[in-house]
């Protein structure tokens, strides 16, 4: 992430030395996006952590113990709440197989986890606007209960 960070302010710094008053114009202008997106992200922010501190470890792994078509439906919706990286989001998962969850409930819950945001959608839409940021989490809802599918299909959870 440092490469990136110093990639960065090296053309800033190149940037600025063509042109400082377009550069100058153009952080101006990327302030004023930053301070509309900040209130959305704090919300979201204050909502993940919340929810994760009122929402028992304990209820999460009963609720999605077993291959049971809830469960995997109880998993893509409990992912679904927030966004998460998979840095986060795997060794979660390895605590919850570990608790006796299916593979295709792991598959709905980590996929809609990285890829679904109800709490993100704030943010989603001060930077893609409401009806992509909207198509974004139903197309990402969708792709994570097909991978589930197939993954319950090919673990033998269901049966065709």
């Amino acid at each position: 992430m440092e490469i990136i960070y110093g990639m960065t302010l090296g053309l800033l710094v190149v940037s600025f030395y063509k042109d400082p008053e377009k550069t100058k114009k153009a952080l101006k202008i990327a302030l004023k996006k930053f301070k509309k997106v900040m209130h959305p992200f704090f919300m979201m922010l204050i909502g993940v952590s919340v929810s994760l501190a009122i929402i028992p470890q304990e209820w999460i792994e009963k609720s999605l113990s077993g291959g049971r078509v809830t469960a995997v439906l109880i998993g893509s919706f409990l992912g679904s709440v927030v966004m998460m990286p998979g840095f986060v989001a795997f060794p979660l998962a390895s605590i919850l197989k570990e608790s006796g969850v299916g593979y295709g409930t792991l598959a709905a819950f980590t996929t809609t986890l990285m890829m679904v945001g109800v709490l993100t959608f704030p943010v989603e839409q001060a930077y893609l606007g409401r009806r992509l940021a909207l198509m974004r989490n139903i197309t990402g809802y969708i792709i994570a209960m097909l991978s589930a599918f197939a993954i319950a299909v090919a673990y033998g959870e269901v049966h065709l």
